[in-house]
């Protein structure tokens, strides 16, 4: 297994900053991350009942079905329950996020995918919320145009038949994400299982480049060293590990951003933060000799990350301007030293 801190090397090598390119040490990822085109399906399951119930730990069973280009119409054999903490209360997300179970998909598009987290649109008919996952979708693939050791995620346009009414419920967008054991496959180390870390057992280049993203998007709410108390570092992020050298924290979850500018998104209080859309670098000081080598990453990845802006379905007219005007203040500050000094150097953490 190679390094995790040699594929962050040979990256850097290739392309003359720190991951800006395809690893020579990653794998490929599983069949379904491996396109960007958005995959029509149908959950048939009770899914009314879900979302009443709202079980975090039993699933539902259900089918999804999906058109196979080879096959023709595919149905495989799943098991649902709702996720997560804050989107899973009724009186945030009427419609739960989901975590889906896939049985038996050898040779399908789900093959080496069992186990998934599912985003959902969190209430039904309303444009705002479509808008508000499509760009938290376009916040991972923004990551993905930095750097390999981020999480792909395959973006569905989703129809939920309730099966015991035999009633559609709605059709949305939803994306899924790859599991944190395929990620850690694809770039060669393993999930650790700690309950913290500290900043210097932390792969220093990969770090500032996550906290350059975090500070891009208008997140706060993470940490790459720390997570709830009794549960796997960390929050907001996943710790890798390949028992040799440094470790990764790797960041998800990205609906509580300024670029995403969700209804519910609030900033935590201690942070004095007008909204959302406020950025507050949270980055730390131990790490700022790569924060020149990042924010060229950032410069060189410029163009790329604005092309985005028009592979996004539906994406709005309004929404793809908002986008840009948030991600053109960020690069006002980057491209301005002053800038930089007072709103990076300065604000690290230490």
């Amino acid at each position: 297994m190679k390094p995790l801190h040699s594929i962050i090397l040979l990256a850097a090598l290739a392309c003359g900053s720190a991951l800006g390119a395809e690893s020579t040490g990653s794998k490929d990822p599983a069949p379904l991350f491996r396109s960007n085109d958005v995959l029509e399906v149908t959950i048939n399951a009770p899914i009314r009942q879900i979302m009443r119930d709202r079980s975090d730990s039993e699933d539902i069973q259900g089918t999804l079905t999906y058109e196979d280009p080879e096959a023709g119409e595919t149905t495989l054999d799943i098991g649902i329950r709702t996720r997560g903490r804050f989107r899973r209360q009724t009186d945030i997300c009427p419609f739960a996020p989901l975590r889906l179970n896939f049985r038996k998909t050898k040779g399908t598009l789900f093959a080496k995918s069992n186990k998934l987290k599912l985003v959902t649109h969190c209430r039904n008919g309303s444009i705002l919320y479509t808008q508000m996952i499509l760009k938290e979708y376009l916040a991972y693939r923004i990551l993905n145009t930095l750097t390999e050791n981020s999480f792909r995620v395959r973006l569905l346009r989703v129809t939920y038949v309730d099966n015991e009414k035999d009633k559609v419920v709605d059709t949305n967008y939803a994306f899924l994400i790859e599991h944190r054991d395929q990620l850690a496959k694809r770039i060669g180390g393993e999930v650790s299982r700690a309950e913290s870390t500290t900043v210097s057992a932390l792969d220093g280049a990969q770090t500032n480049i996550s906290s350059v993203f975090q500070y891009m998007i208008g997140n706060t709410d993470f940490s790459p060293i720390k997570g709830v108390p009794g549960e796997p570092c960390c929050h907001n992020h996943v710790l890798l590990t390949d028992g040799e050298d440094k470790m990764l924290s790797v960041p998800y979850d990205f609906d509580v951003t300024g670029i995403v500018d969700a209804p519910y998104a609030v900033p935590n209080p201690r942070f004095k933060l007008r909204n959302v859309e406020q950025r507050l670098y949270r980055g730390r000081c131990y790490n700022n000799e790569y924060l020149e080598t990042t924010l060229q990453l950032f410069r060189d990845r410029r163009q790329a990350i604005y092309d985005l802006l028009d592979t996004v379905p539906d994406l709005s007219g309004t929404s793809i301007k908002k986008v840009r005007r948030y991600v053109d203040e960020f690069y006002k500050t980057i491209d301005s030293p002053k800038r930089v000094d007072r709103d990076i150097v300065r604000k690290c953490l230490r």
